[in-house]
């Protein structure tokens, strides 16, 4: 009977565990649709931008941004990890840091000095094992991407980029593909690729397309300028890349909403299967026991 007994604990268990599992599955659907929203709300923003300050670099090719100077020694470089700030989300956050790692050793091996600026408490913890600089961070970002607070922490890299400490800014985060698919993607933010292209689609192609995306190159006009052309192609670049920032930010959350839900539903499925299996040897072990006692009585009867 203790058998029987172990067996019916083991499968209460497992029962409540399936709850806990399947509400968390219910939760990360809800916040899912929320993050997809949002993520997707915010690409027509980074593309707008994009395409006026290119239009205002392209009328005005005498004046060369900082963020657009391409440095030919490269000494040291940022790296800026976008990650979760909370686990049970699959693999998401293995596959980031585990691509991070390789292309720090790639810097190392080519004696490049790497500092690291961490938004999410799984990136702040992975950067901190492996003992990278860490020069700023941001945790605890919520299910909404703050600008305000990524500001805070991207401006170190910036201003070291705008100073020389650094010669280029990369930025790690998980591409959003579609619920089943979440792609880590390592794409350089700083310096800014000539046209302004899309670091994103340079490296990956969105799910989604639309010829708003693709950047023409061709203008026969120009704007009127409030102060002055440099002033407001300043002001513009900081503004497109602190867009990527926080796209990267967008794209990573839905991408955690979608992997935790897969997840989830994988953990419920699975603590269903092993509820299944453990119901089957309860019911063995009861019968045996019953079959037992019963062998038990007969003899005893048979023996008087």
């Amino acid at each position: 009977m203790a058998g029987i007994k172990e067996i019916r604990t083991k499968i209460k268990s497992v029962q409540n565990t399936r709850k806990i599992t399947k509400a968390m599955e219910m939760v990360a659907a809800s916040k899912m649709r929320k993050a997809q929203d949002r993520m997707r709300a915010g690409r027509p923003y980074a593309t707008k931008v994009r395409d006026i300050a290119a239009h205002l670099m392209q009328a005005h090719p005498d004046y060369t941004h900082p963020f657009m100077v391409e440095r030919s020694n490269v000494k040291g470089v940022g790296i800026v990890l976008v990650s979760t700030d909370k686990g049970l989300c699959g693999g998401l956050n293995t596959n980031i840091t585990r691509l991070v790692l390789n292309r720090i050793k790639e810097f190392d091996q080519k004696g490049i000095k790497v500092q690291a600026t961490a938004l999410g408490n799984k990136g702040l913890g992975f950067l901190t094992r492996i003992g990278t600089n860490l020069v700023s961070q941001e945790v605890q970002l919520g299910d909404k991407p703050n600008l305000e607070r990524l500001i805070g922490a991207l401006k170190v890299q910036i201003d070291d980029f705008v100073d020389g400490k650094i010669d280029a800014v990369y930025l790690a985060t998980n591409r959003f593909v579609n619920t089943m698919k979440q792609e880590p993607v390592f794409v350089r933010l700083l310096p800014l690729p000539s046209g302004l292209s899309d670091p994103f689609q340079t490296e990956g192609t969105f799910q989604e397309k639309s010829e708003d995306a693709v950047l023409n190159t061709k203008y026969g006009w120009d704007y009127i300028y409030e102060p002055d052309s440099k002033s407001v192609i300043d002001d513009l670049l900081q503004r497109y890349v602190e867009g990527l920032v926080y796209q990267a930010v967008a794209e990573n959350m839905a991408s955690e909403q979608s992997a935790r839900m897969v997840a989830m539903k994988a953990a419920s499925d699975n603590a269903k299967k092993i509820i299944g299996d453990l119901e089957l040897v309860y019911n063995k072990t009861r019968q045996a026991a019953i079959t037992k006692e019963i062998s038990e009585i007969v003899g005893g009867a048979a023996a008087v």
